[in-house]
């Protein structure tokens, strides 16, 4: 294995807990109920995506581009009044995976301009070879999409690169590409489909770091043999 590409919201920052805040707000300022069951829905699409499970179920009047932008509004706010959350782990995890001389990638299904600010407040910019975004794929996760543009901008096969991800469409895009699918669940848990589509499931980050050393001294010590 010669690469690693991330996941961004769940996985390197705690963002999809904000994001669903946002959205509830919005609604609740638009007397829509439901919306706890429609964002799980919608993590890990791209914009598309998200697009169409909302006017699926509120219908082709409902004003989604003003109701998306309130909702960013709101996270926007937060995150400029809190800062940026980041996942334990993650700084570690990156530094560990360059100094290894790693090929490492990022395949968000958000934004281009988001990733790149968060990445930036973070301090996590130059950790990747390359950032693929969901307004850079007409179809983001489930499908492959994203992530074989990333292994392509990255120069390395699918085969050689693991995947690190939080939800289920984007465990589905990373094993369709031909990639081995790491899964750190953060809101939705794992089921059978998760389990069989998964190369393993962690409960964290580092464990995910604990778990690449040792198969780095397991790699080794089969060379030497």
């Amino acid at each position: 294995m010669r690469a690693v590409v991330f996941d961004m919201d769940g996985i390197l920052f705690d963002t999809e807990r904000l994001c669903e805040k946002g959205w509830v707000q919005a609604a609740e300022k638009r007397g829509m109920s439901g919306m706890e069951q429609i964002f799980p829905k919608c993590i890990g699409l791209n914009a598309n995506g998200s697009r169409r499970v909302v006017m699926e179920t509120y219908g082709e009047d409902f004003d989604y581009e003003g109701f998306r932008a309130e909702a960013s509004a709101w996270q926007r706010e937060y995150i400029e009044k809190n800062g940026l959350p980041v996942m334990p782990g993650a700084e570690r995890l990156l530094k560990w995976l360059k100094e290894g001389n790693w090929i490492l990638g990022l395949a968000s299904s958000t934004r281009q301009a988001t990733v790149l600010d968060y990445l930036e407040r973070a301090g996590f910019s130059s950790y990747f070879s390359a950032v693929v975004t969901g307004d850079m794929v007409e179809y983001s996760k489930p499908r492959p999409d994203i992530y074989r543009l990333a292994c392509e901008k990255l120069g390395v096969d699918p085969g050689e690169a693991y995947a690190i991800e939080d939800s289920p469409n984007g465990i589905r895009a990373a094993h369709a590409a031909g990639m081995q699918a790491l899964m750190v669940p953060d809101m939705i848990p794992p089921d059978g489909e998760m389990r069989r589509l998964s190369r393993r499931i962690f409960r964290d980050l580092e464990e995910v770091l604990e778990y690449l050393k040792a198969d780095k001294e397991a790699r080794g010590s089969e060379q030497e043999v």
